[in-house]
């Protein structure tokens, strides 16, 4: 198991953008600079790791356990398969895929934290050798083009600054036929019950958080960012259009989460 933290970002990463420092872009319902993002991101997460896990379980009563495995159901983890797993935290998918037989790991987070969170539970568990940790961008991966068989990101997509950029990455580095899948949260499909939802997200996540993690701005971001990210089928459409096609979607719990998987043709 090694540790990898880059100081820049890669040759073989995606090109710089030029993006100005005052480009707008979303954080939750609040506008920042389009290079504030990722440190105000990197901050949220860095900041709630040690209970990451933890309010995983409360906010979701456990259901989050229940997606994870329907997600690597879906996947069917290979032993000659190479997966990076991006935005993989505190290592839920990366484990699972392990335990399922599945071959090495790279994984791939933005938070220091969250991947010390992620390193230390491999080793309770046991894990000292195929897994990678390594600190970077998903918009810029520090991976080599065309060298992996399955890229996952996991509740993270809504979180990089911009999601056609990540997804452009995530064709970049899958190896030609390779799949791709993410799990996140989306948007509710049975009538009704959008509106129960939102009543428990506003209400209570927040103050949850800020009980639990002591932090009540870090989940009334995650509940403006999951308003903020697209739809179903709009998702489907900016995978196709950054090189992942035969794409399908999953809904979990009524659209709560979804599963969107695709290919690199």
């Amino acid at each position: 198991m090694t540790v990898s933290d880059p100081t820049r970002a890669p040759e073989t990463g995606a090109p710089e953008t030029g993006a100005r420092d005052d480009d707008a872009v979303d954080f939750g319902f609040t506008r920042v600079g389009r290079r504030e993002k990722p440190k105000l991101v990197q901050g949220v997460f860095d900041d709630v790791a040690s209970n990451y896990d933890l309010m995983n379980d409360i906010m979701s009563m456990g259901v989050h356990r229940l997606w994870k495995r329907a997600f690597l159901d879906w996947i069917h983890p290979r032993p000659n398969q190479h997966l990076i797993d991006v935005a993989g935290g505190t290592g839920d998918i990366t484990f699972g895929w392990k335990e399922r037989g599945g071959g090495p790991v790279t994984v791939v987070d933005y938070s220091y934290e969250m991947l010390a969170q992620g390193r230390d539970k491999a080793i309770d568990k046991g894990y000292f050798e195929g897994i990678d940790w390594i600190h970077g961008d998903a918009q810029n991966l520090p991976i080599r083009s065309n060298s992996m068989d399955t890229y996952t990101i996991s509740f993270g997509l809504r979180n990089v600054t911009d999601i056609d950029a990540a997804l452009r990455e995530a064709a970049r580095v899958l190896k030609p036929g390779g799949r791709f899948f993410c799990l996140e949260f989306s948007h509710v499909v049975v009538p009704g019950f959008d509106r129960v939802y939102d009543s428990y997200s506003f209400t209570l996540l927040p103050k949850i958080g800020e009980i639990v993690a002591k932090n009540r701005d870090a989940y009334q971001y995650l509940v403006e960012s999951i308003r903020r990210f697209p739809d179903q089928d709009e998702l489907l459409d900016r995978m196709r259009a950054a090189g992942l096609s035969l794409g399908k979607v999953r809904n979990l719990s009524g659209g709560i989460a979804a599963v969107h998987s695709a290919r690199k043709i």
